[in-house]
Parts: structure tokens; sequence; C-alpha cells
């Protein structure tokens, strides 16, 4: 009697679904790419034993290329492991201690890949005496029997120890609890290869289903950081948070980078004599231009302060052009300023835009406690541009000696020409501005 195929079936669809369903939902990802192709290959290695092997052998008995159809199982196995280790690689190095786990996942790998070789060389002990599709399944013991399963067992074993020495080194939380499931699910999964052909499909939903609890808390988790993060910081950070996890882009570290600071002049006495409703309408749409023009160069913004804008070039994304960037985002803002400025101005009320850019070395990272946390930066460029911005009349850009040095006065984004020597709050010596001039 030919058993029923459509639970098999099912279940095949149900890994396949998953796989679609993950891909698009975080494409950009490595890990998320390995779990999709992991969960393609276990839809489509079920589909290949009940709707074409099982068949095959009935019909014909066992053909000499069978073991072909075993590749799409070796597969799984294989990127099942890949994934763990794209996951590995999102932990910091010196969280890791060992390199011992990623030679564990590339040995499950190599046996992985030995089982698939055994069912080429072997299709016929494995047909006979291997997985749920045997002709005679009273011989599961067999001596050949042994021949597929240890290699797939120890594979197994070796991937399971590997995923729980990463969950010990504190990978991202997101990224943790897809593991969790992993290595509940894996075990459950390489089961319905082996087990009764009846109980095979219950084996394969259970183990789909606790790995899809698992995947829809990661998904969450990243929906809820990227709703979060896009608020303050720039695209570019919010994918790197999603591809690496929020502790690598906040990580503590000293680095060269631009700062620009931009704030409104005669805002003041304007706040003073405009209605607060009015104020808030004013500052709303200033900080949606300096956003937008921020996530144009990659800035990520640091801090909003009444009239005040203060973005960071060059971190928590380091660019080996930030100096240039910070130019051109200078000449953005100045132009965007301008022309709403002068919407908002009256013949009563004058407002006006101006900006400062410098560069060095600064200490950028997370401070908090357990109730709110800041992403800040430390540093002589950060005051410097906060100065400069001070000093700027309406429509000009302040640009220090180091970004005129990094830049080059041949800059894309405008010709920078020497202005004053400034006698700067909290500069002992006079600090030689340039000014940037319209492109």
């Amino acid at each position: 009697m030919i058993p029923d195929t459509t639970a098999p079936v099912i279940v095949s669809l149900l890994a396949v679904g998953m796989a679609l369903a993950f891909i698009l939902a975080d494409r950009l990802s490595p890990t998320s790419q390995a779990q999709a192709v992991f969960l393609a290959f276990v839809g489509i290695a079920i589909a290949v034993d009940v709707m074409w092997v099982l068949p095959m052998r009935r019909a014909e008995g066992v053909v000499p290329w069978e073991g072909l159809l075993a590749i799409p199982q070796v597969l799984a196995f294989i990127f099942a492991y890949e994934w763990v280790l794209r996951v590995r690689h999102t932990i910091p190095s010196r969280d890791l201690n060992t390199r011992g786990p990623d030679r564990l996942l590339r040995g499950a790998q190599g046996l992985a890949l030995f089982y698939g070789l055994t069912a080429l060389v072997f299709p016929e002990l494995r047909a006979a005496h291997f997985g749920n599709l045997t002709l005679d399944t009273a011989e599961h013991l067999h001596p050949s029997f042994w021949l597929f399963a240890v290699p797939l067992g120890l594979s197994l074993t070796l991937g399971t120890v590997a995923t729980l020495f990463t969950l010990n080194r504190r990978p991202d939380r997101a990224e943790g609890r897809r593991l969790i499931a992993f290595a509940i699910c894996a075990p459950v999964l390489a089961a319905a290869v082996i087990v009764p052909p009846h109980i095979a499909p219950l084996c394969g939903a259970i183990g789909l289903l606790v790995l899809l609890v698992g995947s829809v808390q990661y998904h969450v988790t990243q929906g809820q950081r990227a709703q979060f993060l896009s608020r303050f910081l720039s695209p570019q950070v919010a994918e790197l948070v999603t591809r690496r996890g929020l502790k690598s882009a906040t990580d503590e570290k000293t680095l060269e980078l631009s700062v620009v600071c931009c704030d409104l002049r005669g805002f003041t006495a304007f706040s003073a004599a405009t209605p607060s409703r009015r104020v808030i309408e004013i500052l709303r749409e200033y900080y949606d231009a300096v956003g937008a023009a921020a996530a144009t160069c990659g800035g990520t913004i640091k801090d909003q302060a009444g009239d005040g804008v203060l973005i960071l070039v060059g971190a928590p994304i380091a660019f080996a052009d930030h100096a240039q960037r910070a130019l051109e985002l200078a000449r953005l803002i100045r132009s965007v300023g301008i022309a709403l400025t002068a919407r908002w101005s009256n013949s009563e009320m004058q407002l006006g835009v101006g900006v400062g850019v410098a560069s060095g070395f600064a200490t950028v990272g997370v401070i908090g406690g357990a109730s709110r946390l800041e992403y800040i930066a430390v540093g002589a460029p950060v005051n410097l541009a906060s100065r400069l911005c001070a000093e700027a009349s309406h429509g000009q850009v302040l640009v220090d000696a180091r970004t005129m040095e990094l830049a080059g006065t041949g800059s894309k984004s405008g010709n920078l020409h020497a202005g004053l020597a400034l006698q700067l709050k909290g500069f002992a010596l006079p600090m030689q501005s340039y000014v940037l001039q319209a492109a």
C-alpha cells in the first residue's frame, strides 16, 4: 500500500513558506539568509523524498544515481551550521575567546558531506537500511544503517555543541532567541529522517514550529529596534544594528570623525514673541529638514536641543571620507536653512542659520543606567564644532583646519577659504577658521 503523502507535503510547504517569509522580512541580514536557505532545503528534501524517491523505488527499484537525491538533505545540514557560523561572526572577537566552535561547525559540515558521499557511493544500502522510506523498515539496525547514521549523528552532535558554546558567549539577544529555538528543533528535525513514515511528518512539523516561534521573536525584536533607532539614528546605523546587533553599533571606541553643528539665529527672541504651537511647528519642520540632510550624507544625529542640532559623521559607522561628507552635509543644511528661515521670518522678527564643522579624534559609545541610555561623543571636535557654529553668521559655514586638511580645497562640497583666527571659549590659542563658499 502506498502511504499517504499529504502530511509530508504539508510539512514541506511549511518549511519553504517559512524560508520565503524570513528572507523577505530580513533579506539584508547574512544570518537570515543562511537560515532561509537551510529551511528551503529542508522543504526540498522532504518533497524530493515523498514525491520522487518513494514512487521511483516502487516503480523501478533503486537506481544507481539515487544518491544524488540526498543532496538537499546534505545542504540543509550545511546551511544550518553556516547560519550558526554567521551568528558567531556578529559577536565581538574579544567575547568569543576561542575559535574552537568554528572548527566544530566546519567539522559538522564535513561530516554532512561525508554522509552525502556515502549516499552517492552506496545508494542500494541507503535505500535498504537507512531512512524512513526504506522498503523494509524492520532492518533499520542492519550494520549498513550505521554507515549513514554515524556521520549524521556526529554532525548533529558537533553542531549542537557549537551552538551551545555560541549561546554561552551571549550573542545579540534577537539572534540568541533563534539559536535557542534551533538547538531545540535540530534533533527533532534530524529524527524525522530515520523514524517511521507515519511519525516523520509530526517530527518535522514540531521542529519547524519550534523554530518558527524563535524566529518570530527575532523579527519582533528587530522590528522594535528598527522603529526605535530610525527616530534618531541614520539608516546606515539601523542597518548595522539589524545585521550585527545593537552591541556592535554602540561599543565604545576612539576614532577620527567629523562633527556638524547648526542652530538658528534670533530664535530666542522669535520664540518669545511667537505662540508656542507655532514654535513647535517650526522646530518640527526644521528637525525634519536637518534629519533628511543628515541621512543623505550618512550622519547620525546625536543631539537636538532647542534650535541646535549636533550631527556625527563617521560614528557609529566609520567613513574614510567623513570630512567630505560633513562639508556636503553643512552645505545642505545651509541651503535648506536659508530657505526655511526666509519663509518663517517677517518684518519684525528675522531668523537665520549658522553651521560649524570640525574634525578630529573622539571617543564614542553608550553610557547611562538601566532606565536610560545615551549615545555620546567626547572629544575636541565636538566642542570645536559647537563653538564655530556659535561664531557663524546667517548663511555662513565655519570649518576648522583639520577638516580643511582632510577634505582639501578642491572638495566637491564647495571651496574653502581662509577666515579669521577666532578666540573660542575653552581653547587657549586662537583657532584658524575657514569659510565654506557656495558650490
